[in-house]
């Protein structure tokens, strides 16, 4: 094993295949080291996360080295047929890259059944191995920025179908109309780590299954006490604490990007620190209450408007029935967060009100004619005034701290110290999911990179050499080398950077592999 650093509170144990992971990971699960937190299998590659207040990255490669690797998962092993169209737009590239022509692509591509080995990347996500060696293509140089739901597709020795519309740089070669990912089904991912899949070509069976009628979903009455959305230009998001605990089951904990202003939003209201808000971008949102209620807004500082009437954010506001609540434009940073004393009446989906994005799980995004409820649940005192937080602009450079790897060894000494050396633009692309930077480009190995957890703050390196910084809606699993982690006490700032500013990242160590101590062995 090799114990590498993925961040303060996680490390990445590189395993020898597939076999092994699947191993440690079951090992884990039957035998958990105390302080250790979640898993994320990958293709060679397991991902544990833990408490660094209770062990310490050596103290856990210490207890991990010692485990047998010779146990066997066996899984679920049910059979499943997924048919599929092959019509994708990049089957022609496939078929040049491996010296076939379509036809055979796909003949080898149903031709033996695939092993479904983990999920990762987002909800539904599975990747399935064990196909024909012939299909073993590299992924895309540049990832596209939109991947449409139900793409089937092969990146290295794995095939996968999209449940989502996503971000992706996996080869597509098809189109499966059966959803992967359904939260009217129980379980609601069609697929299971053990399953054994076969894919059916749909030209020769001669007709496409239909996609499964999915339940109405029944209008709901707005309740008496309530916020009436009367605009909103920019997305306006529930989010709390997040979906913490699902990651083996390839579901981000999503949740606020800026976990410090939620918090602070629900000291001043007297709500519980995990209590949902609205995460707001830019200006514009409008809203009208129907019913008494005391609100307030932190995060990125902005004026605010009752009935016209000007109010600084940081502070509660009172509302009585009939207000209009008008939000202005972010003075400095990116994302705002606006609650309500009491809370919201959100029905939770999968444990959580949290919205996220990539794997579109969560309350729908409001828009203007929407409505939310006022739940009114008990709460404690209110809190004095805030100080507005000194958040950057764009134009500002930014100094974010980090923790080289796990991948920083891809990368020569030169490129290590360019990428420390050089300031990153925050690009207008960037999203919940990442932020995209653009600088002078970072050379990296041209090997290709087994599926692998990333963390947030996880900072890619796509073969394009232009960073990604990796945000609370982040794929799980991904394919292209990190470099680095943001240190956790700068996840929020990293969040609030504003396209049009520059991050200088600095490491607060050079990179180095984990050497197990054993000195506070627990096995």
């Amino acid at each position: 094993m090799r114990f590498l650093p993925a961040g303060e509170n996680a490390l990445l144990v590189q395993l020898g295949s597939l076999d092994e992971v699947l191993s440690l990971h079951a090992s884990l699960r039957a035998k958990p080291v105390p302080g250790m937190a979640e898993m994320i299998p990958a293709a060679e590659t397991l991902l544990i996360g833990f408490d660094p207040y209770r062990i310490s990255a050596a103290e856990l490669a210490a207890e991990i080295a010692p485990r047998d690797l010779s146990h066997r998962d066996a899984g679920t092993g049910r059979e499943v047929e997924i048919p599929v169209d092959y019509d994708g737009q990049d089957l022609d590239e496939v078929a040049a890259l491996t010296d076939l022509s379509r036809a055979e692509v796909i003949a080898r591509h149903t031709g033996t059944p695939w092993l479904a080995a983990f999920n990762g990347f987002a909800p539904g996500f599975c990747y399935l191995t064990g196909g024909d060696p012939a299909l073993d293509v590299p992924r895309r140089a540049t990832p596209r920025t939109e991947i449409p739901a139900g793409s089937v597709a092969l990146a290295g020795t794995f095939s996968g179908v999209y449940p989502q519309s996503s971000p992706g740089g996996w080869q597509i070669i098809g189109t499966a109309p059966v959803p992967m990912w359904d939260l009217n089904r129980d379980p609601p991912a069609l697929l299971a780590p053990g399953d054994r899949v076969r894919f059916v070509d749909q030209a020769k069976a001669g007709r496409l299954r239909s996609q499964p009628a999915r339940p109405s979903t029944p209008e709901l009455t707005p309740p008496a006490a309530r916020w009436d959305i009367l605009a909103a230009p920019f997305p306006a998001l529930l989010q709390d604490a997040g979906r913490v605990g699902l990651a083996d089951q390839g579901i981000a904990a999503s949740g606020s990007v800026d976990q410090g202003a939620l918090r602070a939003l629900n000291r001043l209201l007297g709500n519980s620190p995990g209590t949902a808000a609205l995460e707001v971008l830019g200006g514009g949102l409008r809203l009208r209450a129907t019913a008494p209620c005391t609100v307030a807004a932190t995060g990125a500082p902005r004026q605010m408007q009752v009935n016209g009437a000007p109010f600084a954010s940081h502070r509660v506001i009172a509302l009585d029935a009939g207000d209009e609540l008008a939000l202005g434009p972010a003075d400095s940073g990116t994302y705002g967060y606006l609650g309500v004393r009491g809370g919201f009446t959100v029905e939770p989906v999968l444990g959580s009100a949290a919205t996220d994005t990539l794997a579109q799980i969560g309350p729908k995004v409001l828009r203007a004619g929407d409505w939310l409820g006022l739940a009114g649940a008990r709460a404690e005192a209110v809190q004095p005034p805030l100080a507005q937080p000194a958040l950057p602009r764009p134009g500002d450079l930014v100094e974010i701290e980090v923790t080289m790897g796990p991948r920083a060894d891809w990368f020569t000494p030169q490129v290590q110290a360019q990428f420390l050396a050089q300031d990153w633009l925050v690009t207008p692309q960037s999203s919940r999911v990442g932020k995209r930077l653009e600088g002078q480009p970072l050379q990296r190995d041209a090997r290709e990179l087994p599926s692998e957890a990333t963390p947030a703050g996880a900072i890619q390196i796509p073969h394009s050499g232009q960073p990604v910084l990796f945000l609370a809606d982040h794929p799980l699993t991904g394919g292209y080398p990190v470099m680095a982690v943001v240190a956790a006490h700068h996840l929020d700032l990293a969040a609030q950077v504003p396209p049009g500013a520059r991050i200088r990242f600095r490491a607060r160590a050079p990179f180095a592999p984990i050497i197990p101590n054993p000195s506070r062995g627990r096995t």
